[in-house]
This record gives structure tokens, C-alpha cells and sequence, in this order.
């Protein structure tokens, strides 16, 4: 049974950090695409970073230079490091994983809510 399980999410002041993890198990982690993605209320899903197998990396602009993503395929687990974080980065977060094989698999999401 496959199962991508977020975790880290909470309440952070404007230019705090989280780190978000997401725990893999149900597949071959090490050969898998991994995304996080997040929602705002109202507003679509959008994808904010990716890590494929070999560790290549890519943002969306609005995180580029405070977020990270990272990968620990012996622990099969995701990770995104936000820093300097903003009102604007208020969403539920997502880990996505996309395997090898083509199959795509979802978690069930951790809120993150940057606030004052």
C-alpha cells in the first residue's frame, strides 16, 4: 500500500522557517520524481518544487532562494526547507510522488500558515 505522509506543517511569524517532511513507503522511492505542491484557500494548486531521481532540482519563482527541496532515499524521504517565509506562502502543502513506472501518488497535505 503506498503512503506519502507530510509532516511539519504550523504556525510561523512572517521570516521564520519550517521544515516539511514527507515520509514515502508502498514503492521505489529512490527512482521516484518527488513534487511538493501547495493551495491556498481559493486560489488552484500549484506546484512549488521538484526533485527527480538523481537529485535535479527546480522551483517556482515566487520560492526560488528561501525554499529547498531534498531527498534521503535511505530514509525514504522528502524534504522542503522554507525559510524567510512569507503571508503569501500560507497554503496546505502536498508531497507528490511520481514513479518510475508512471504511477502518481498523493499525501494528505500539512498546513502551513505564516502569520503575525
Amino acid at each position: 500500500q503506498v503512503q506519502l505522509v507530510e509532516s511539519g506543517g504550523g504556525l510561523v511569524q512572517p521570516g521564520g522557517s519550517l521544515r516539511l517532511s514527507c515520509a514515502a513507503s508502498g514503492f521505489t522511492f529512490s527512482s521516484a520524481t518527488m513534487r511538493w505542491y501547495r493551495q491556498a484557500p481559493g486560489k488552484e494548486r500549484e506546484l512549488v518544487a521538484v526533485i527527480n531521481s538523481p537529485g535535479f532540482t527546480n522551483y517556482a519563482d515566487s520560492v526560488k532562494g528561501r525554499f529547498t527541496i531534498s531527498r534521503d532515499n535511505a530514509k525514504n524521504t522528502v524534504y522542503l526547507q522554507m525559510n524567510s517565509l512569507k503571508f503569501e506562502d500560507t497554503a496546505m502543502y502536498y508531497c507528490s510522488a511520481l514513479s518510475h513506472y508512471g504511477q502518481g501518488y498523493w499525501g494528505q497535505g500539512t498546513q502551513v500558515t505564516v502569520s503575525s
